[in-house]
């Protein structure tokens, strides 16, 4: 039996209207229905608004990305994601103009526009140093460096001489030295006798140096607890006096017993420009005036660093009759040992702020005055073993405003592992960061 298809109908059915295409590339997709069934109207999920289509067909199926708009719920627009861009710690030729210092590699990174897997990897490594997980990073560069042989890879190796330096394991950097000859064809960085291990207490061969200036009063004595860390931590500290105008009398009393205990303890803290100020206050203390006992400790104090022994004297009498109670007595300066000396040498040399040990959580308030006072502010991190993230971003939110009224700082001779966690931060952008030479 044959049946027609084009059989007549009993009752004509309503004429439905044309269908218009909602976008070109739908318009592609419409075919003419084989059967009367298939051409009636169906039931829609949820009514379709115009839609800006802009299909990625690449590597899709036939049939896929109509699939996909079925399941996906009704929205007013799509477009495609925006390439994410990378945040490019990079630092210019121009930054690396002294003959001591290089251009590090991680200087000098451009991805792009795209996420450059390389920085990714170096980004990894310092963050885990910068939170003290030394064996995290240490595996970590032991993978990159056989997996990075050419000469993108040479941060790798650079940042692993730093890590096993710090974490005092020479075997394995003489090793890494043999492998790196080998690799590369050249003299690897050498082991720094004066390196301390960053577990050790920080005993920096560069001092930090404390600013005291103005009128120094209980509210605002920032600089003397930063000075009471740092003796604390029996690190080598330079105080710069010769802004300073005075102080009350609690601070006067904190001053007297933070210099006494360094004196007695033999620590390396050294007052300069100091002068003026001793002067100040010898001719406000008035013997009889039983007034100010912790000013004339402090000035007792200040006479046995940078006073005669014929003036000291004179005063400890004024102040055993005005307070009825036995004066310190004189103690013979020691002569200064090599590194004291060094020490002083440097310190009045160089103009630079030193810093040193392991940088955690620091706000750098006593860095405000370095700033301050220098168009040219140099901030020295050769002792510095461990800067962490907290630190880095107050640094860069201390030199951000500095640096937009024209500024040029200067960062001084970071490790490769604390110069890119300032890169990966931004610090490179508010200062000029000098690595030196390996």
């Amino acid at each position: 039996m044959v049946f027609s298809f084009f059989k007549k109908q009993d009752k004509k059915m309503p004429e439905r209207p044309a269908a218009r295409p909602r976008s070109p590339d739908l318009r592609s997709e419409a075919r003419i229905p084989d059967t009367a069934a298939e051409a009636q109207p169906k039931p829609l999920a949820h009514p379709l608004p115009d839609l800006d289509f802009s299909p990625n067909t690449e590597g899709a199926t036939p049939g896929a990305a109509a699939a996909d708009k079925a399941a996906s719920p009704p929205q007013t627009a799509l477009r495609a994601p925006s390439k994410p861009t990378a945040d490019v710690r990079d630092f210019s030729i121009d930054d690396f103009d002294h003959d001591d210092f290089t251009e590090s590699s991680v200087m000098g990174i451009d991805v792009d526009q795209d996420i450059d897997p390389l920085q990714s990897c170096v980004e990894q490594v310092v963050v885990l140093y910068a939170n003290g997980q030394d064996a995290a990073a240490r595996s970590l560069l032991e993978t990159f460096v056989r997996a990075y042989r050419g000469g993108e890879g040479r941060r790798f190796w650079l940042l692993l001489f730093d890590l096993l330096q710090m974490t005092g394991d020479r075997q394995a950097f003489e090793k890494l030295g043999s492998d790196y000859v080998e690799t590369y064809e050249t003299s690897p960085p050498s082991w720094s006798r004066g390196a301390s291990p960053v577990s050790s207490a920080p005993g920096a061969p560069g001092p930090s140096k404390i600013f005291l200036q103005g009128v120094l009063t209980s509210e605002g004595a920032l600089p003397v607890g930063e000075l009471a860390k740092l003796i604390d931590r029996k690190m080598q500290v330079v105080v710069d006096c010769s802004k300073l105008i005075g102080c009350d009398d609690e601070i006067a009393g904190q001053l007297a017993d933070l210099l006494g205990t360094a004196r007695k303890e033999g620590l390396a803290v050294n007052l300069v420009g100091v002068g003026a100020f001793a002067e100040r206050l010898d001719a406000r203390l008035v013997a009889g005036e039983a007034t100010r006992q912790a000013a004339w400790r402090l000035l007792l104090e200040l006479l046995q660093r940078h006073g005669t022994e014929e003036r000291f004297e004179e005063r400890a009498v004024d102040f055993a009759v005005t307070f009825e109670l036995s004066p310190p007595s004189w103690e013979p300066r020691p002569l200064a040992n090599d590194a004291e000396m060094a020490a002083k040498s440097r310190s009045t040399a160089d103009d630079a702020h030193y810093l040193s040990g392991e940088l955690k959580a620091c706000r750098f308030d006593d860095l405000l005055p370095v700033l301050d006072s220098s168009e040219q502010p140099v901030i020295d991190f050769s002792a510095v073993s461990r800067l962490d993230f907290i630190s880095a971003g107050q640094l860069v939110n201390r030199l951000a405003p500095y640096k937009a009224a024209g500024r040029d700082i200067i960062i001084r001779s970071p490790n490769h592992l604390v110069a890119e966690l300032m890169a990966v931060v931004g610090l490179n952008k508010q200062a000029r960061i000098l690595v030196p030479k390996s």
